[in-house]
């Protein structure tokens, strides 16, 4: 049975390095977020294969679902019905899911968590994991802390890593150039993290879309000035009926 990834862009999977490690086997990556520029999404795409070739990975098991969607970065949550219809088409193809694996639902970005959505819809009763990005409760402006699972998401599974692994999975950001200036803020918070506290996954509880990420700002509505009640009503209004 696979293992199936719902991500919204391209490198997010790179958070998800030591489950994709441990998982091996059948593993498919499904991303939903589209790109304004053509030539963009292809590197990116390029990219990505990339990264996950080196990780035992067949490129044609890393789809761009949600390539033409208009469903362009940081618009995911306003395209889900369609983005619901295509998922669930390829997820046919692939056949019996044994679990999946998403962004966290933790207010970081928008896009991370209208895929948290995307994936309680079409699990049913199949186990969700969820990989902590980045997000920022209690913090002011930009700030943010990354790799670090929000308490409300539940307890932790720890996965532990040798040097040699910790060492690989810091090096494998250089196969995101495109992604370069990004990177350069977020990869040293995400790292410090990890020294302090280890890498940890939590179980994705159905109940927790239907719940504000945590109290007080969310990073999204303190860096882009998407509002959580916009990203909720657009959940509740494509949330599949029965």
């Amino acid at each position: 049975m696979a293992i199936v990834h719902i991500l919204a862009h391209f490198d997010d999977e790179y958070f998800a390095t030591p489950l994709i490690r441990r998982a091996g086997g059948d593993q498919w990556f499904l991303y939903v977020a589209d790109y304004a520029s053509p030539t963009l999404s292809a590197r990116r795409l390029a990219e990505s294969r990339t990264y996950l070739a080196s990780l035992g990975v067949a490129p044609e098991r890393v789809i761009h679902i949600g390539a033409g969607s208009a469903a362009l970065d940081g618009q995911v949550h306003r395209h889900l019905p369609e983005l619901l219809a295509r998922l669930t088409a390829q997820l046919e193809q692939i056949g019996p899911v044994e679990r999946f694996v998403v962004t966290a639902w933790e207010g970081g970005h928008m896009d991370h968590d209208a895929c948290a959505a995307l994936a309680v819809w079409v699990a049913g009763k199949t186990s969700v994991d969820q990989i902590t990005l980045y997000n920022g409760p209690g913090l002011p402006g930009r700030l943010f802390r990354a790799g670090l699972p929000l308490a409300d998401n539940g307890p932790m599974v720890r996965t532990r890593l040798s040097l040699a692994e910790w060492m690989a999975f810091a090096a494998g950001v250089r196969t995101f150039p495109s992604q370069a200036k990004t990177w350069l803020g977020l990869w040293p918070v995400m790292f410090a993290s990890y020294q302090r506290r280890g890498f940890a996954h939590q179980r994705l509880d159905p109940s927790r879309v239907s719940q504000r990420p945590h109290a007080g700002p969310l990073l999204y509505e303190r860096m882009y000035g998407v509002t959580y009640a916009e990203v909720a009503a657009a959940i509740r209004t494509a949330w599949p009926a029965g």
